[in-house]
């Protein structure tokens, strides 16, 4: 297993705040970006990754209030790899009751400037998840940050990789993922029984994935039922709600 690691002496990081709580496996990884402006001047210039890894631990305990970096590794488009809060502990930025399932991978890509991960990027991400998995115990789950928490993490076209099985570079871009039906913005729920277009659509498609369900735009226990059910075996948070995360889930996750 190869790996360009560059250790948190290398990189300058502070000290954290406090002790990590131990991880000592995991279903696997989460993939992230950075959810905001990144300048594609990083791609021809290591140190502003460098600089950049620095804010993002800056924004982290400063900001957030956490004690250190939120991320186990971050990986920048030179193929190397930052070493965060690194192997056997505990991330911050999966999100609450998210943390102990999987380590967390940042690839610097944001929402704006550099958008669509470099072929270094993919090959660092999978470099790193390696590394997690060879020394770390990471199990094999390739996850999105979006997955079982309601963000757009790790952006578009990470996330179709991702969904692509996170291949090595190679076998042509990454596009978008198919389209389907936006999320509303309304959580579906019961009680009480809610009514409308985006229950029949959301049923129609659980009924296609061959659950057993009345689809008749009603949501009610039988809806609240197969939609937990659904939750369990998607990894999701279970709720018995049709959040984002879970609406996405109805379309974007293999059938199983």
């Amino acid at each position: 297993m190869a790996i360009d690691l560059v250790t948190r002496r290398e990189w300058g990081a502070r000290e954290p705040r406090g002790s990590y709580s131990r991880l000592s496996s995991t279903k696997g990884v989460k993939v992230h970006y950075t959810g905001g402006q990144i300048s594609p001047g990083i791609v021809n210039d290591h140190a502003k990754c460098v600089a950049l890894v620095k804010s993002i631990q800056n924004q982290h305990m400063d900001g957030n209030g956490w004690i250190d970096v939120g991320y186990s590794l971050l990986v920048c488009p030179h193929r190397k790899v930052f070493e965060g809060r690194g192997l056997n502990h505990l991330p911050a930025a999966n999100g609450a009751g998210l943390n102990s399932g999987h380590y967390a991978v940042l690839g610097l890509v944001g929402s704006s400037g550099l958008t669509r991960p470099t072929d270094n990027i993919l090959h660092g991400i999978l470099d790193a998840i390696e590394y997690l998995r060879d020394k770390g115990g990471a199990g094999k789950e390739i996850k999105g940050h979006r997955d079982g928490y309601a963000t757009s993490c790790p952006g578009e076209p990470l996330y179709a990789w991702i969904k692509q099985g996170a291949p090595r570079p190679g076998s042509g871009p990454v596009g978008p993922p198919e389209p389907h039906p936006s999320f509303s913005g309304r959580v579906l729920k019961y009680p009480p029984v809610m009514s409308g277009e985006d229950v029949r659509t959301w049923q129609a498609q659980m009924d296609k994935r061959g659950w057993d369900i009345d689809v008749d735009g009603l949501y009610g226990p039988g809806s609240r039922d197969v939609c937990r059910t659904f939750q369990q075996e998607k990894d999701l948070p279970v709720t018995g709600t049709v959040d984002r995360a879970t609406w996405n889930a109805t379309w974007e996750e293999p059938v199983s």
